[in-house]
């Protein structure tokens, strides 16, 4: 299972857990995984009613900025890390 961690944001859906896991071979499946354990999470993630993630986030996988999206490949060895955009003025 792939490692996933949580931005604090979110957390609320996970009980709290900055890192879960979840079985997918690409970033899609793996959403699909922690929305069927964490229900309300994929809306979260996901821009509605497109084939994105949400603009507002940065998608880290094994250490690499993604630009694959929901279609990176991952492994069951993989660390997956949603990482929030950040704003200030």
């Amino acid at each position: 299972m792939a490692r996933v961690w949580i931005p604090s944001l979110l957390r609320g859906f996970t009980g709290g857990l900055a890192e879960v896991q979840a079985d997918g071979t690409t970033v899609r499946q793996v959403i699909e995984d922690l929305d069927r354990r964490y229900p309300g999470i994929a809306a979260r993630l996901i821009e509605p009613n497109q084939d994105r993630l949400r603009p507002n986030l940065t998608l880290v996988v094994d250490g690499v900025n993604s630009k694959q999206g929901l279609r990176h490949p991952v492994s069951e060895t993989s660390e997956i890390h949603f990482v929030p955009a950040m704003s200030g003025g």
